[in-house]
């Protein structure tokens, strides 16, 4: 289990790779920003939550501080803003059990909610910009995305049931692509290795939209139906609280992302890395780096890589251009030595599902 103590290394913010369009790992202050909607009369309720939620948060590493704003439009809408060093030591928390504990007070007073995470680019005002820019934190030059927004999920089934249950996993119709004007789902990878599953979608506009959108198609519920029998964490689909917890522990986050910058297609692998307690960010930051090095080396067989990590499940997704594929445990020697202590158990190459790709992608 992910504690919140683990820290990131302290690597500087710097001008970082064109090649690489998404990154939690530049050292960069983050802002967070969580939208809420509470329940008519449950104001006083949701002010006591957040008064017991803030005072424990004051206390995880990296947590600079937070504000909490009401509407002055419509008074059950909410804002609650924080700051914190990096992104590294919010994610160790964010994922963690000890969250989910933390925020359980809050879900029987709000009718919804929204997190949204940035990067601190660039800031006016106050003390901070006459500080010298390295002891500020910001990013040197915004990424330049490509378009599409990568996320994951994770979960075990029981032992003995592997089989049946990628019978079921790679036998559905796929749901409709287009989930409104501006939003489309443009593929979907799923891995198995052992009793693990890793399903990635590839999203193109708004991705809470897009995981609204698959979870009500009846393909999709069917599928979900079909395996619950044999998963290792129950869940009721019928029950909103049931389902919300089995997917807040399942969320698999994408921390980095990299392309070489060639357009074939290649072929796509997963590798799965179970770290030692506490050392899934430090693994994750590790591979990251070491898959932005090798999009800069034509001789490299990686074409374009997304690391997704939470708590001590890191996965490595991996389009390559030869059946040869990615190492499991990157180069150089000593990069690979550390790689290999984070580790609990052997890298794995995971097991290909299904591998969907929408006509319009």
């Amino acid at each position: 289990m992910t504690t919140t103590s683990e820290r990131p290394s302290a690597t500087p913010a710097r001008e970082v790779s064109k090649r690489v369009s998404q990154s939690v790992f530049d050292g960069s202050r983050l802002r967070v920003v969580l939208l809420v909607d509470v329940h008519d009369g449950a104001q006083q309720q949701f002010l006591e939550a957040y008064e017991q939620l803030c005072n424990q948060v004051a206390s995880v590493p990296g947590h600079v501080s937070d504000q909490l704003c009401q509407s002055i439009e419509n008074p059950s809408q909410w804002l609650i803003t924080s700051e914190w060093e990096s992104a590294p030591p919010f994610l160790t928390w964010v994922n963690s059990e000890e969250h989910v504990r933390m925020v359980e007070p809050l879900h029987s007073c709000v009718r919804d909610t929204r997190s949204l995470r940035f990067h601190v680019v660039r800031e006016t005002g106050g003390a901070a910009p006459q500080s010298e820019p390295g002891q500020r934190r910001l990013q040197a030059h915004p990424r330049i995305g490509d378009g599409l927004i990568r996320h994951a999920l994770t979960f075990t089934v029981k032992p003995g049931s592997e089989k049946k249950v990628a019978e079921i996993l790679s036998d559905y119709a796929s749901p409709e692509a287009r989930v409104d004007d501006t939003t489309r789902l443009c593929r979907t990878s799923l891995f198995m290795h052992g009793n693990r599953v890793v399903r990635a979608i590839e999203v193109r506009g708004d991705l809470l939209a897009a995981l609204r959108h698959v979870a009500r198609q009846p393909e999709v519920r069917a599928v979900e139906e079909a395996i619950n029998p044999y998963l290792e964490q129950d869940r009721d689909l019928d029950d909103q609280e049931s389902a919300r917890m089995f997917f807040t522990r399942a969320a698999l986050p994408a921390v980095h992302h990299v392309s070489a910058g060639d357009r074939q297609e290649g072929l796509r692998q997963a590798l799965y890395y179970a770290a030692r307690p506490g050392r899934g960010m430090r693994l994750a930051e590790l591979l990251a780096r070491a898959d932005s090095e090798s999009a800069d080396d034509p001789a490299s067989p990686v074409l374009r890589s997304t690391v997704f990590q939470r708590d001590d499940v890191v996965v490595r997704l991996v389009d390559v251009r030869s059946e040869q594929g990615a190492e499991a445990v990157p180069l150089p020697a000593r990069v690979a030595a550390e790689v290999r202590e984070l580790l609990d158990a052997e890298a794995a190459r995971m097991d290909l599902i299904t591998d969907r790709r929408s006509p319009e992608a």
